[in-house]
């Protein structure tokens, strides 16, 4: 007897998934709505599964996170989260419900118009959290700062001339700071207070990055990705943790698509107008690449720094950075004086998506690619 194949559109929320069915022909039907906890879900799959019946389960990406896709996948289902963004939506459909919405999951499966986005392992999603949540600690660092700047300039209290915000030179003024009224003290110190513990937060999530990247199987990419100008440890590993292996990305493009590093564009006929980049990417990604691209305004060269990075790098990596160098500092220069240098920037990192993804296809898990 051949297999035939069920397909499961899954409205996925913290307590409930509400569960449509579509056999291979027909309309898809509502099954109901289970608690979203792993026994329910187990029951779920004894009772549609069975001999002769290949499931196939998709649900959006969202807050629930990839545990119900793992959980599925050790049940024997081919499971797939879905990007929210490119599922197709009709232009005339004005109600939204579970039931639909998972109807509509189970007929875009059948029909395979659906995008998947791709799973990270648990290892690797641990940390890619670790990364993110350094930085969160980083905006939650800078607005403290904020706070406590804007409070100063409601008082006219601003830095001496000279002193450099949040220098050494700057915490010694700060100490200096009296205020006439208790509130206005317990104001500043609070504040204060809050600063200083942001960055304590800040400095032991580094660290604990730092311990966890050793241990992990990008070890080898992050160090690799290092020997690029402008790519230091803690850009190295966000693009190791949010990327995952670049050799999954079958071209320099996708790679540049994926970080929304590529132009928009709207073309029609013989009229082909392209705008400002997509956006519609990894964010940190894109943000760790803008920064790095700022460093091709120098001229090539190897300083101490990168140099040091280098150091047990293989040849025609360390060979291929030195081209990123040339490169990049010569495209910066030649769009900086015609489009402006924030555009140029952009421009660059672009490229840099490029050598970055050139550099991640000679690196594996286990070390340096043959």
């Amino acid at each position: 007897m051949s297999e035939r194949t069920r397909f499961l559109g899954l409205d996925v929320h913290k307590a409930t998934i509400a569960v449509a069915v579509a056999e291979e022909a027909g309309a898809p039907e509502t099954y109901g709505t289970i608690a979203n906890d792993p026994s329910a879900v187990r029951k779920l799959i004894l009772q549609l599964g069975g001999d002769g019946v290949r499931l196939v389960a998709a649900y959006e990406a969202g807050p629930t996170g990839y545990a119900l896709h793992r959980h599925l996948v050790q049940l024997g289902v081919e499971s797939s989260v879905i990007a929210p963004s490119l599922t197709p939506v009709r232009s005339g459909d004005r109600v939204k419900t579970d039931k639909r919405d998972a109807l509509k999951l189970a007929r875009l499966l059948r029909s395979g118009d659906l995008t998947a986005v791709w799973v990270p392992d648990a290892e690797h999603e641990a940390l890619r959290s670790l990364v993110r949540a350094r930085a969160d600690a980083k905006i939650d660092q800078l607005r403290a700062k904020h706070r406590l700047t804007k409070f100063l300039l409601r008082q006219g209290l601003v830095p001496p001339a000279g002193v450099r915000a949040w220098s050494a030179k700057h915490e010694v003024w700060l100490n200096q700071l009296t205020f006439t009224y208790e509130a206005d003290q317990i104001v500043f110190d609070d504040y204060r207070a809050v600063a200083r513990a942001a960055g304590d937060r800040v400095l032991r999530l580094e660290a604990a990055l730092r311990s966890c990247a050793i241990n992990s199987h990008h070890a080898h990419l992050i160090a690799a990705l290092q020997a690029l100008r402008g790519i230091g440890f803690l850009s190295a590993v966000t693009i190791a943790a949010e990327s995952g292996d670049l050799r999954r990305f079958g071209s320099a493009r996708q790679f540049m698509a994926f970080c929304g590093l590529v132009p928009s564009e709207r073309s029609s006929g013989d009229v082909r107008h392209r705008g400002s980049i997509t956006k519609a990417g990894n964010a940190l990604l894109r943000h760790v690449l803008g920064e790095a691209a700022h460093h091709t305004r120098h001229a090539p060269r190897v300083g101490g720094s990168v140099r040091q990075r280098q150091d047990g790098v293989p040849r025609d990596i360390v060979e291929l950075a030195w081209r990123a160098q040339v490169r990049l500092h010569h495209r910066y220069r030649h769009l900086s004086g015609r489009i402006g240098i924030n555009k140029a920037a952009t421009a660059v990192a672009r490229e840099l998506a490029g050598f970055v993804w050139a550099l991640g296809q000679r690196v594996s898990t286990e070390g340096i690619a043959a």
